[in-house]
């Protein structure tokens, strides 16, 4: 492989600095690098430093064509390197301030002394469209990775219509106790079914005006992009990825679910590169190994989702009272205001039929054959995860897009159930039962068993998602003459 002069194509790539963005920007990253891209992979200083505290310093190293870079994100100094920093005020410093040293990285990486190619192009976060300003500076081509799913993207993209409509802002306090919630949302093109309660949540409440303007501002900006790169694929998004070319943007690439499409990789380049933000607990696969197939209930509610310390227990007695074997994984900031501290009784209660950790590798839990429902809060990354394994679903939503996909997972793909955002120990037992032991919970896993295979058929070379990995090398990134055509 090789280019004009013997150089390399180089792609620049920069996810949001938050767990559910970067993995997937890595992702993307190490397949580009599998084609025979030079990657430079930048995270911001905070997460960089976080990066190094989870998986220590060799885990920035890189190789000699995949190094890691970092930019300021114009945010205060912390020391709280095991947390995830504040959405909306870490949404409002990116747009505001990313900009000029995201310039002064490319300006760096383009000077002779830099002893790197040229940067040859951008991949950027859906929701870092500094980088399309960047790219059209240097006249060099651009693509968004949205990184959410493509449903959440069209909701974004009409939040503009649901403020002309009059619809947002309300004054409604108790949002989804009213029957304004009920409300159908029966013009969003592809987009069948849906409340106003399944919009992602920052039309719920006047509290969210910057993220409801930053999400629907950055979705409107990933059109003046060369390309829109969406983690999914085409069976299992078709409706809306059909509205999104025929009324949005015609120019978009599905090439998910990125865990699957990995397979095509080699695989031992890549050991020293990885980018989980918390340090990683394996003891929990050889939990898995000692377990029937299709017994334990997975329980993980992503990077940013917190609860309640009353939810927290709620769910520890749901748990336990349902009398199967469950894998938690309990961040320490996941109990809103306070840490996340179960009662003595309740760990003796479940002595070895539960395992409590604060963060393991999702993918291969997922694909444990031991793991038989995933209690999750519908992150875009769990869902495709979950989706590949075929692993079926309870759903516990919290913010942004997750209700969404909880919506479409329950009423369109066929693979969830949901509980009750104010949960009880009673349902939680019942609707882990019923996953576990039920008729419906085997109808589920069977669903989910089909959408499994059709994700993998996607991704297996000649698959829609394969072929449009390579489209996207030849046709946005330019490189159809640099890159390896097989991966």
């Amino acid at each position: 492989m090789g280019s004009a002069g013997g150089r390399k194509p180089h792609a620049v790539c920069i996810p949001y600095p938050s767990q559910g963005h970067v993995t997937p920007v890595m992702q993307l990253a190490k397949l580009l690098h599998s084609t025979g891209f030079h990657i430079t992979f930048v995270n911001t200083e905070f997460n960089h430093r976080r990066l190094i505290q989870s998986r220590g310093p060799d885990s920035v190293k890189g190789l000699p064509d995949f190094r890691f870079e970092t930019i300021t994100d114009g945010m205060p100094p912390s020391d709280h390197l095991d947390a995830t920093q504040d959405v909306p005020s870490l949404c409002d410093s990116t747009r505001k301030y990313c900009l000029a040293p995201f310039r002064e990285l490319l300006n760096k990486l383009n000077s002779s002394s830099s002893g790197v190619p040229p940067v040859s192009c951008i991949i950027s976060d859906g929701v870092m469209s500094f980088g399309i300003k960047a790219a059209e500076e240097l006249s060099i081509p651009q693509v968004q990775l949205w990184t959410a799913s493509a449903c959440s993207f069209m909701c974004y993209l009409h939040f503009s219509e649901l403020k002309r409509r009059g619809i947002v802002p309300h004054t409604v306090k108790n949002f989804l106790n009213d029957s304004i919630s009920e409300n159908p949302i029966d013009w969003i093109p592809g987009m069948t079914n849906i409340r106003l309660k399944d919009m992602p949540t920052f039309v719920r409440t006047t509290n969210d005006e910057i993220m409801f303007d930053f999400m629907g501002s950055e979705a409107e900006n990933c059109l003046n992009s060369s390309a829109i790169v969406f983690n999914t694929f085409d069976e299992f998004d078709h409706e809306v990825l059909e509205a999104i070319i025929a009324c949005k943007f015609p120019r978009i690439y599905t090439i998910g679910p990125l865990s699957l499409l990995e397979r095509q990789m080699p695989e031992s380049e890549f050991k020293s590169i990885a980018s989980s933000l918390w340090k990683e607990d394996s003891n929990c696969l050889e939990w898995l190994d000692k377990r029937k197939h299709n017994s334990v209930v997975y329980v993980n509610y992503g990077s940013v989702a917190m609860i309640t310390e009353r939810h927290l227990k709620e769910l520890a007695w749901g748990l336990a009272n349902s009398k199967h074997p469950f894998l938690w994984i309990i961040r320490q900031d996941v109990v809103m205001g306070d840490s996340a501290i179960l009662p003595e009784e309740f760990l003796e209660h479940i002595n070895d039929r539960g395992l409590l950790a604060s963060w393991c590798p999702q993918d291969q839990v997922l694909a444990h054959p031991a793991v038989g429902v995933f209690l999750t809060h519908c992150g875009w990354n769990s869902m495709m995860e979950t989706v590949s394994h075929g692993v079926p679903i309870v759903c516990w939503p919290f913010f942004a897009d997750q209700h969404t996909n909880c919506r479409y997972a329950c009423s369109k793909w066929g693979i969830g159930m949901e509980v009750n955002h104010n949960i009880n120990r009673n349902e939680i037992e019942g609707i882990v039962k019923e996953m576990i032991e039920g008729h419906k919970g085997k109808q589920l896993r069977e669903k989910a068993l089909e959408w499994k295979r059709k994700a993998e058929a996607a991704t297996d070379i000649g698959g829609s998602s394969y072929n449009n990995f390579s489209r996207l090398i030849k046709e946005a990134l330019n490189c159809g003459g640099h890159a390896k055509q097989e991966y």
